[in-house]
């Protein structure tokens, strides 16, 4: 049978194929091959390669472990440094960019050239790097790399040239920030200090001009020396010895005094007067014991030291608080006058800035707020008011408020739904911010021409659900759902509930929204589905709650030894149930008894208010059977039109009629076959014990978890960290395309879980042969879905490894490979189509993909009219249409015979609490795009497009003849796969495990972009990502940051309109007027030139061998976008052209305006001169 049928598809692949771009013959990665067509299909495919280009775009959240922080007063941009080594510049609302060392290396230290355009980052592998801002995708100009020396510190004068740069060895180095090179000037440390001193002062950790006299330079020590050099004659001021390290230095405007900070909590204030002693030495939170001795306190590790026209100066500092106060929060102290306000923070304090009115240092500071940079937070507090209320972040910096657990993109939305959200969302806003705008308020931003409605949807793991406006790349908070607020609040001490209260039992897994009917689904982790539906109104409301098994035969999950005590495929939910009222099982005297029969969360049976926004109208739980807790749910889809959720998990599938409240299918995947089963199954001998997994049922969400969060959490492991004992070569040979074993590691998101003592058995001339797993190895879970899966990384093949990981894929046969018991639900779409070959008519269908490649479809008789549909029952049976892929499939999509997307039917949206209106009832009211109807010309029937983890396939309909193959992939496997619209046209777009995202056209399966983007070295990329229509995706880029990327080549020339400048040309602000007395008697610091003293012809050339000048390179993006097109450039060209013409007749008109005031001026200066020559001194 198996030769016959290869004779036959050898046959059908050197036919004549359709008439599409005439694919050729075989079927070997990345060729497409055609099959003969019953009929004439004539699509006309649009999309070229020329439509790809894969970009980012924008990056949202918080920076995840940030590092370093400053601020622009006259640009009034914030710089946010990571250990990553990114870099992120917030202006105004819309102006927020991401840039990125190459290194990796972390950020120490930010400097912005104020009012300059530029900024200087201090890496931690000791580079100096420069960024031109004057453009909207900042680059790098230069660099500059310390060889023998670590930086610590730097320091960049305001309207200086000369970028101060203390090392590790206490020296001094000054770089000129114009040509980035290192000035023979050098401030060695041991001249610095005295010649006597006998220990090294340490390294520098603070760097200072005067602000009495720029020629004066304050260098601290950590060890708590502090020096002020004379940067003209080359020698010490003087020196401060004193016993407690330094953390930093802040400088009272006048420059007469000073404030250090110090590392037992002490503050001390110096006098340039006497520097022999400090003049005040305050400890602000140590209390004098009873002993009379103070109290040990912590560092204080930054102060800054404020003055202010109308009041006292503001002394504001981190940390000091004394050590006997265990538990204690991070705090930030304000100390105005006697008054003393401690903030206290949610996490640890990295960074904190004073914002103040004036950029001179030796002008009253003024300051009216401080920025605050937690580990995982930004705040800003304003000093104007007494109680110093934090300004309203407009930044989405909250996206990890609880760690994200699955993500969701929707382009194209309807318009009316983001002013709906966003309304209802409004009420719930807290309240007691500051009444004053946002003091980042730097650079432009505009709404360009190329937006349209978008909608992120973050689920997280304390079971809420968050809607973002995604419109026009920025981010806004729409409206927070908490689907825990459906169960009643778990019960401590209650059994081995006891245990896990601690664990996110209301986690979102997955999620499932349509915005046009607004019908939304959530998947938690405890194996529940929500079911809700929007309302404007608020209401009284019960939740239904349906409670069912999908769960196999005790002889279906057997294990073939005894020492195999785990279930077979997925890890199950873990999670003990609640008391209930339900029939004990016959075991119920046994644990596993208590536990049968009942789910882990219980529903609030009660009548609940509900306020206006999404209500829970259906619970479905999964129950326990023999003592084992439900799978986790792997797949779901929901429709509107129809009236049906459908879900399915590694045991079978399920069908519920949420209009009716009824479940209408439930059964195993092996039963969905009927005689059409195309695999033959072993049978099992009986399992000898039993236990529970429960302990890894969380495994899938521990990357999202910070290890804080991994304290408490100990059942949390590591993806990357599982380890497997060493296989044997039979067990080698037995693994099949989706189950890929590279280092022991489960690398695959459909693998079935060998390690859990079912591996496959090729029945060949060697006969079965069986690898048992070792006693307490760990089992690996069942992955479920792209947006619920574990990876362990990387993936390397091998080429023995390849060749016997396609064993099973490579064969068409029925019979001769064999299959596990167990098949999982990957995979669920509704819509219209032909259940069987010989329908005439669509109908509606539920097409169901497996984890072993198998698509089946399911059709369905659905009543019309409304009053049938909530009164007859909706009949439902499998029928018995089987197709096959290779891998587990992952995405279904339907075109016409033309080639266009066919979506799917939907109910248009009411509310059903809305008041009733007699004379316009209520009816239900449905948008159907069936097949038949989208196509008259091209007669019946519709294209299938079926996606797995290894191909794809274009189906014709009725007929389930095969079009087109295309095999994505032989090293790898695709994670994501979606159907989504470009440039007017729909392709396939993947993301597969090896970094590759590829599109290839529909339905001729051709390829148009294969770019290796993002290396897979996190699983939270696999989880996270997802496509949508407009040539948009996005990811978790880190627990905290959501990374938007493009692959439209349209949306790739729009994007620098898109983006905002950072860069606004704007007036430094001019000095005060010293006045003449003050300026007389207190110096002339205005004299000092750095040039004349740090110039080449003075201070000579540096050593080459100290730092390396490296010179900017112009990254892919920005050459790009500068080689445009030559038409942009033209345009572009002639534009500047016109804007220099009007400037230069906008130069013409003021210098004919001036030359006329200085005419008008002369003449009158003369007839002043005529009227006074004759008068006499004592006239006047």
């Amino acid at each position: 049978m198996k030769k016959f049928r290869k004779v036959l598809d050898g046959l059908t692949t050197s036919s004549p194929g359709g008439t599409i771009g005439s694919p050729s013959c075989g079927s070997a990665a990345g060729t497409p091959t055609a099959a003969p067509t019953p009929k004439d299909i004539d699509v006309q495919e649009t999309l070229v390669s020329e439509n790809f280009q894969l970009c980012k775009t924008v990056r949202h959240g918080f920076p995840y472990q940030p590092t370093a922080l400053a601020f622009d007063p006259v640009q009034k941009l914030l710089a946010i440094g990571s250990r990553s080594g990114g870099v992120r510049i917030l202006g105004r609302p819309g102006v927020d960019c991401y840039c990125q060392h190459e290194s990796g290396a972390a950020v120490l230290q930010l400097q912005f050239l104020i009012n300059e355009g530029a900024l200087v980052t201090a890496c931690a592998d000791d580079t100096l790097h420069l960024w031109n801002l004057r453009q909207r995708r900042p680059a790098i100009l230069h660099s500059l790399k310390f060889n023998r020396e670590r930086i610590t510190f730097c320091h960049l004068p305001f309207q200086s040239k000369w970028l101060y740069v203390g090392t590790e060895r206490g020296n001094t180095h000054i770089v000129n920030i114009e040509s980035f090179i290192l000035s023979g000037y050098v401030i060695m440390w041991n001249k610095a200090i005295e010649l006597s001193t006998k220990t090294h002062p340490g390294p520098v950790v603070h760097l200072s001009d005067s602000p009495k006299d720029e020629g004066k330079l304050l260098i601290g020590f950590e060890s708590g020396t502090v020096v002020q050099w004379d940067l003209r004659v080359k020698k010490a001021d003087f020196r401060i010895y004193y016993d407690e390290a330094i953390h930093s230095v802040g400088w009272h405007h006048e420059g007469k005094q000073f404030m250090c900070s110090h590392s037992d909590g002490s503050l001390t204030m110096w006098n340039l007067r006497n520097t022999t002693k400090p003049f005040q030495v305050t400890f602000p939170h140590g209390k004098i014991q009873k002993d009379g001795r103070k109290e040990s306190c912590k560092p204080i590790l930054k102060v800054e030291y404020k003055t202010s026209r109308n009041s006292e100066p503001f002394i504001i500092f981190s940390g000091g608080l004394s050590y006997d106060k265990a538990g204690r929060r991070p705090t930030l102290t304000i100390m105005h006058g006697k008054a003393i306000t401690v903030l206290e923070m949610d996490y640890p304090i990295v960074e904190f800035m004073a914002l103040c009115e004036t950029p001179y240092n030796n002008e009253v500071q003024e300051p009216y707020a401080v920025v605050v940079l937690l580990e995982k937070d930004l705040i800003v507090v304003d000093l104007t008011q007494s109680n110093f209320p934090v300004f309203e972040n407009p930044y989405p910096m909250d996206i990890h408020e609880s760690p994200v657990t699955c993500t969701a993109y929707f382009a194209e939305c309807p318009p009316d739904i983001i002013p709906i959200l966003y309304s209802i969302g409004a009420k719930h806003k807290k309240t007691g911010y500051s009444q004053k705008e946002w003091p980042v308020s730097g650079g432009t931003w505009t709404l360009g021409s190329h937006t349209y409605p978008e909608i992120i949807i973050t689920g997280h793991a304390d079971g809420s659900i968050k809607f973002w406006d995604a419109s026009a790349i920025t981010l806004q908070m729409l409206y927070k759902l908490k689907t825990s607020k459906v169960f009643e609040k778990p019960k401590v001490g209650e059994g081995r509930a006891a245990e896990l209260v601690e664990e996110d039992p209301f986690a979102v897994q997955m999620v499932s929204w349509c915005p046009k009917s607004r019908i939304f689904c959530v998947v938690g982790i405890s194996s529940h589905i929500i079911l809700y539906r929007f309302s404007k109104y608020d209401a009284n409301t019960q939740i239904v709650s349906l409670e069912l098994r999908l769960q196999c035969e005790s002889e279906d999950v057997n294990s073939p030894s005894e020492n195999e005590n785990t279930p077979c495929f997925s890890e199950p939910g873990s999670h003990s149930p609640q008391p209930h009222q339900q029939p004990a099982s016959p075991g119920s005297g046994t644990l596993e008894g208590i536990k049968d029969s009942i789910p882990y969360l219980k529903v609030k049976d009660r009548v609940v208010r509900v306020p206006p926004g999404y209500q829970a109208e259906l619970v479905i739980q999964l129950l326990w059977t023999d003592g084992d807790p439900p799978q986790q749910i792997t797949s779901l889809d929901i429709n509107s039109a129809y009236g049906l959720l459908a879900f399915g998990n590694c045991n079978g599938l399920a069908v519920v009629d949420y209009l009716q409240k009824t479940i209408l299918l439930c059964m195993s995947t092996l039963d969905l076959y009927g005689t059409a089963d195309p695999y033959q199954r072993l049978t099992r001998s009986p399992r000898r014990n039993r236990q529970s997994t429960s302990e890894f049922c969380m495994r899938g969400l521990s990357n999202f978890y910070s290890d804080s969060k991994k304290r408490i959490r100990t059942s949390y492991q590591s993806l990357t960290e599982l380890s497997d004992n060493q296989q044997s070569i039979d067990m080698e040979r037995s693994k099949s395309p989706t189950s890929d074993h590279v280092n022991g590691h489960c690398t695959s998101p459909t693998s079935q879980p060998c390690s859990a003592g079912k591996p496959r058995i090729p029945m060949g001339q060697e006969g079965p042969r069986l690898t048992r797993r070792g006693p307490g190895r760990p089992p690996f879970r069942k992955a479920q879905s792209a947006a619920c899966m574990e990876i362990s990384l990387p993936v390397s093949h091998t080429e023995e490894s390849r060749e016997n990981s396609f064993s099973r894929s490579r064969s068409s046969s029925v019979s001769s490979i064999d299959r596990d018991t167990k098949e999982a639900i990957t995979t669920l779409q509704f819509g219209e189509s032909y259940g069987r070959k010989s329908d005439a008519q669509p109908t509606p269908c539920l097409w169901v993909g497996t984890s072993l490649g198998v698509v089946l479809l399911i059709p369905m008789s659905i009543p019309t009219e409304q009053e049938e549909r909530m009164e007859e029952s909706v009949t439902i049976g499998p029928s018995g249409t089987v197709m096959m892929l290779k891998g587990s499939v992952l995405r279904f999509g339907f075109l016409d015979c033309m080639g266009a997307h066919i979506q799917s039917p939907y109910e248009v949206w009411r509310d059903l609490n809305a008041p009733e209106d007699p004379d316009r009832p209520r009816r239900r009211k449905l948008v159907n795009f069936s097949p038949s109807s989208s196509q008259d010309a091209c007669g019946e029937g519709h294209l299938a497009v079926v996606c797995s983890e290894r191909q794809a396939k274009v189906f014709l309909m009725p007929s389930q003849s095969c079009l087109f193959v295309h095999n994505i992939t032989e090293s790898s496997f695709v994670l994501r796969a979606d159907i989504v619209s470009v440039s007017n046209s729909v392709c396939l777009a993947c993301f597969c495990a090896n970094g590759h995202v590829m599109t290839l056209s529909l339905p001729s399966l051709r390829p148009l972009m294969d770019v290796n983007y993002l290396p897979m070295t996190d699983m939270r990329i696999a989880r996270t990502f997802c496509f949508t229509n407009g040539g948009q995706a996005l990811y978790l880029s880190s627990p905290t940051e959501i990374q938007r990327v493009t692959y439209s080549q349209e949306m790739c020339d729009n994007l620098q309109e898109m983006l905002g400048e950072l860069f606004t040309p704007t007036e430094t602000p001019e000095a005060q007027n010293r006045g003449f007395l003050k300026g007389f008697f207190g110096g002339n610091a205005n004299t000092f030139d750095r040039e004349e003293l740090f110039g080449e012809a003075a201070a000579g050339k540096a050593s080459r061998s100290l730092a390396q000048h490296i010179p900017g390179q112009v990254g892919m993006e920005g050459m790009k976008v500068a080689a445009s097109g030559v038409v942009g450039d033209l345009a572009r060209a002639r534009i500047a052209l016109d804007e220099r013409g009007q400037r230069l007749g906008e130069l013409e008109d003021r210098t004919a305006l001036m030359m006329t005031s200085a005419e008008t001026f002369s003449k009158h200066a003369h007839e002043l001169m005529l009227k006074c020559k004759d008068k006499k001194w004592y006239q006047f």
